[in-house]
């Protein structure tokens, strides 16, 4: 008590020495956002994907601010264990509030888990279990699965990744097989190596799994099917006979969640828990194979797809922070003898943070619009139409490796553009990284995704189709489309032309899959590799090829969207002047690519510069505005640099006096460790 005194009078001292200071760093924030000309709510509703779910993310905001349940502000003094503990008693509420308010729709739902910015236990039930029943069920699968999945009283996970084997599907080792005369399949683990690792939920929490085996049936391996397996008991929750099921134990982040291992020792399971909509087991073992071959990768292509949003709304939360922290830190003089310059001013640090905000931006945008072109597809396909999915495949693999790529540098250079304090947990910062840097690994390993997508365009390339023909963000692969050896730009204003940008990607993008493919051919041709040592040749030149491509894309979907939505004339130069600064931040990123073959000269990528580093200046006028238009709350932000009120001295030094280790002003560690030291080598001073 004595000591909560004292801590309470020295901030009161505190307070007075630093009001001057605070009110220097506010006064800041204030200024920059009493200037903007921009209408930061309709950036606001443009991020949210329109006006309805502006208001439908803050009327959740509201209420997840109210319940002290969801409070997040001593998360970075939680160890791991009280991290999961929190994490499951917020997972309990969120179904209880969910269940007791009627929110069953997936968008709310969506909203909700987004705002917590908590890796839940139970995340991977609504975002995998459930889709996947979803998708690939028949009627009465999804009559019986779905009701009390939706009703909380089984949680499920999504149980794919083996201890040996990841991202390549093919190679899983877990078994099903089908036994006709009791109608059931025996699941198992052959191996230490077929050991389910990783699958998030399933640790302690998941009473039930998606299990991706290989379908085995009158002695023929069918390859991967998904099947329901109950994990544990509905009673006491202990492991189902033959289930050995944990933890695998401490993790670089994603501390809440439990991913989980699994062996199976010949568990049997009725015939009906295989999800059968697209391919089945008779009664006496006859299996029907599905219309398309990669139908079953439906969940997977879905995650991917929303991941684009996901690490869009992380990358701008870290960008959030930073160019705030920007706005307020002061540093040295531009020229001698004035005041201290805010950081944000000198452009090595607008050439770190604004491209990230373009990017937060092109990134949202992109995600939005992957979600709706997959909601589409999987119309289609309910319909029997498959047409679509070759291209949602490939695309959602290499979009997924971008994104989380450009979202986790993108994290990690704001850390380092805030300086020391971005190391503090106090900034927000590595926490944010902690937790999505794994995105590059999980649903599939980037370099694995590049190549997934590398195949889809080297099959096109090489049926030389014509451009009319293929779907539109693949038409510059057309045997007809015009292959142009130099751009025609002469000024630096030309490169802010969305056309002149488009067009210089697509060429990037087709000079890249050249490449590749004859490096292909050649290692077949000279060297007389088959296709497979070939294609390991040249494989490189194909991941080149492939983020090319969807440097495009994401280029191409952020035009489209700032081009087709209604903004008032200042918001639609400025999302102009962000789409074109995306782009020739990625020319002079990959101006190697650019000029290769001369298409770009040194003169042209000199006018890139000039023309990026204008618009820097210009962005760099709204950009705390641009930040805000992201609306994160100061309580879901969590972070001592990013605060709204740009206070940061006073939250960093309130937040170090509340660390548990300053409960006592003699550590404990004294008595135990330090004092014998100090007292047997005591000085006399």
């Amino acid at each position: 008590r004595d000591l909560i005194s004292d801590l309470l009078s020295e901030i009161c001292v505190f307070d007075s020495c630093m009001a001057a200071a605070a009110s220097k760093e506010m006064e800041d924030l204030r200024r920059e956002r009493e200037g903007t000309s921009l209408n930061k709510e309709e950036l606001t509703n443009l991020i949210d994907g329109g006006e309805y779910f502006t208001q439908l993310r803050r009327r959740i905001v509201d209420q997840v601010l109210k319940d002290p349940v969801f409070r997040c502000d001593d998360r970075y003094f939680l160890s791991n264990e009280e991290a999961f503990d929190r994490a499951m008693e917020k997972s309990v509420r969120y179904m209880q509030v969910c269940r007791d308010l009627g929110i069953d729709d997936g968008v709310e739902r969506s909203f909700f888990k987004a705002i917590l910015n908590e890796e839940l236990p139970i995340n991977l039930h609504e975002g995998m279990f459930i889709p996947t029943i979803e998708g690939q069920g028949t009627t009465a699968q999804k009559e019986k699965w779905l009701p009390p999945s939706h009703k909380y009283q089984i949680i499920g996970a999504y149980a794919q990744t083996e201890l040996g084997h990841g991202t390549n599907v093919r190679g899983l080792e877990t078994e099903a097989v089908y036994d006709p005369e009791t109608q059931e399949f025996i699941l198992h683990t052959p191996s230490l190596t077929a050991t389910k690792w990783w699958p998030g939920t399933l640790g302690h929490t998941a009473t039930h799994a998606v299990v991706l085996a290989r379908l085995i049936t009158r002695g023929q391996d069918h390859g991967i099917h998904p099947f329901i397996l109950q994990v544990r008991s509905l009673e006491d929750h202990t492991p189902m006979k033959g289930v050995t099921v944990g933890d695998i134990g401490p993790k670089f982040g994603y501390f809440g969640m439990d991913n989980g291992f699994m062996k199976l020792d010949h568990v049997r399971i009725p015939r009906d828990h295989m999800l059968m909509k697209y391919s089945q087991v008779s009664p006496d073992g006859v299996y029907s194979k599905p219309p398309v071959e990669k139908i079953s990768y439906g969940t997977m292509v879905q995650i991917r797809s929303g991941l684009v949003i996901f690490l869009a709304r992380a990358l701008a939360k870290a960008v959030v922070i930073a160019v705030r922290y920007s706005a307020v830190r002061r540093q040295g003089q531009i020229n001698p003898g004035e005041p201290e310059t805010q950081v944000l001013n000198y452009q090595t640090q607008q050439y770190k943070v604004l491209p990230l905000l373009a990017t937060a931006f092109a990134l949202v945008l992109t995600g939005q619009h992957t979600l709706k072109t997959f909601f589409i597809c999987r119309q289609e396909m309910a319909e029997g139409n498959f047409d679509s999915l070759p291209e949602l495949h490939a695309t959602s693999a290499g979009l997924k490796a971008l994104s989380t790529t450009m979202a986790s540098q993108g994290i990690e250079l704001c850390r380092l553009s805030c300086g020391g304090h971005g190391y503090s947990l106090a900034s927000g910062l590595p926490y944010i990284y902690v937790n999505y840097v794994s995105s590059m690994t999980y649903e599939g390993e980037n370099t694995v995704m590049y190549l997934q997508t590398a195949r889809y365009l080297s099959k096109l390339y090489s049926q030389g189709a014509p451009s009319k023909t293929l779907p539109s963000n693949v038409a510059y692969l057309g045997g007809d489309y015009p292959v142009h050896h130099r751009s025609t730009v002469h000024t630096a204003q030309q490169f802010s032309d969305p056309h002149v940008l488009l067009e210089a990607y697509r060429q990037r993008a087709r000079r890249m899959v050249t490449i590749a493919a004859r490096r292909y051919q050649q290692a077949q041709q000279e060297k007389g590799l088959g296709q497979p040592e070939a294609w390991n040749e040249a494989s490189v030149d194909w991941v080149c090829a492939a983020k090319a491509h969807c440097h495009y894309i994401i280029l191409k979907s952020f035009h489209e969207a700032v081009f087709t939505t209604e903004l008032c004339p200042l918001n639609q130069a400025m999302m102009k002047a962000l789409t074109a600064m995306f782009a020739l931040h990625g020319i002079l990123e990959n101006c190697g690519e650019f000029s290769h073959g001369g298409y770009l000269t040194p003169k042209q990528i000199e006018l890139a510069k000039e023309q990026l580093y204008s618009l820097l200046s210009f962005v760099r006028q709204e950009a705390v505005t641009l930040v805000d238009a992201f609306d994160f709350h100061d309580a879901i932000l969590n972070s001592a640099l990013g605060m709204y009120d740009g206070d940061v001295y006073r939250h960093l030094y309130e937040w170090a006096l509340r660390a548990p280790r300053n409960k006592k002003e003699v550590h404990d560690v004294y008595q135990k460790h330090l004092r014998e030291l100090l007292h047997s080598t005591k000085a006399k001073l």
